[in-house]
């Protein structure tokens, strides 16, 4: 399909901190893409560049074939944007924020209204933004972003702070959005998130893109095929003793849990049982896991924890 967002080493600094580092990029039209990585790691910048919110220190982007540092005024009519945190006016009802926004466009949507249905927001069209819930904000956010029958949405970080069954809905309804022709680029931190949207993801970490392709894919690139969990209800063992067993790629502790991580499960717990036999050791809660994004998302980037 055509490639209806293009980045060709996309560069900006702050100072001494290169927040996005040579970036390349392609988004094909009618595709849901996602950006994960860190803390720090330059998602909302390069987003932000995308939109056309900050100007690059050098490369290239276009969106649809427009330059957003030249062509701003175009691109603002055929991009949605829901922004990480959005400043509307506290006191403003629901249907008047839509109304008012639509106002803003050449071309917005005949009938605003019609996203007050789409998003479940009936009960809620004539209540003021600051009485609404995080959940009922999001979907308000997203309507916001659409009264202009956009292209193309950019949604950064739309499930934070969302309950599990309000993050569900939103998915929901970005499925729906994405259905209609639209093309969806999000930012998350939820891996979860990004492997149940997205066509494909893109890892970024200090700046860089690091990895880019379908959840699939990356999970078996990347990934460690199998995880085995246990407790040791007797005895006494450490991590090096379970990473000397041949079919162990590699082991962590938590707390009181061990995990092994092997791309055979079935050789690792044969080698596992083995040596809790051999040792005396009593098996507690041990069971097996397939690896997914989150696994992948570690590997890539690390474990330490970054503001």
């Amino acid at each position: 399909m055509e490639n209806i967002i293009i980045c060709r080493q996309l560069t900006k600094r702050y100072g001494d901190v290169l927040a996005v580092d040579r970036v390349d990029l392609n988004i094909a039209q009618g595709e849901v893409f996602g950006l994960v990585g860190p803390n720090g790691a330059g998602k909302t910048t390069l987003i932000e560049m995308i939109e056309g919110l900050r100007t690059p220190d050098s490369g290239s982007v276009t969106v649809h074939g427009f330059d957003p540092s030249k062509k701003a005024d175009q691109l603002q009519e055929m991009i949605g944007v829901q922004l990480q945190s959005s400043s509307i006016q506290p006191n403003i009802k629901v249907i008047e924020a839509l109304h008012l926004f639509a106002s803003f466009y050449a071309q917005p949507i005949s009938n605003p209204e019609a996203l007050i249905e789409q998003f479940a927001l009936q009960e809620k069209a004539h209540t003021a933004f600051k009485k609404l819930s995080g959940g009922q904000k999001q979907r308000v956010a997203i309507a916001l972003a659409l009264v202009n029958n956009p292209q193309i949405i950019f949604l950064d970080e739309l499930s934070t702070g969302l309950d599990p069954q309000a993050r569900r809905k939103m998915w929901q309804l970005i499925k729906d959005i994405n259905q209609q022709g639209v093309t969806v680029f999000l930012t998350t931190h939820y891996m979860e998130e990004a492997q149940h949207l997205c066509n494909r993801v893109g890892i970024i970490d200090h700046g860089r893109i690091i990895a880019i392709d379908t959840s699939q894919n990356l999970i078996h690139k990347q990934g460690s095929g199998s995880k085995i969990r246990f407790l040791l209800d007797n005895g006494s063992s450490s991590p090096a003793e379970f990473d000397r067993l041949s079919s162990v790629d590699y082991v962590e502790q938590v707390e009181d849990e061990y995990v092994l991580y092997s791309s055979d499960s079935d050789a690792a717990l044969f080698d596992l049982v083995r040596l809790a036999d051999n040792k005396g050791y009593r098996l507690k809660n041990i069971r097996t896991e397939v690896s997914n994004l989150d696994d992948v998302f570690l590997t890539l980037t690390g474990k330490e924890y970054r503001e």
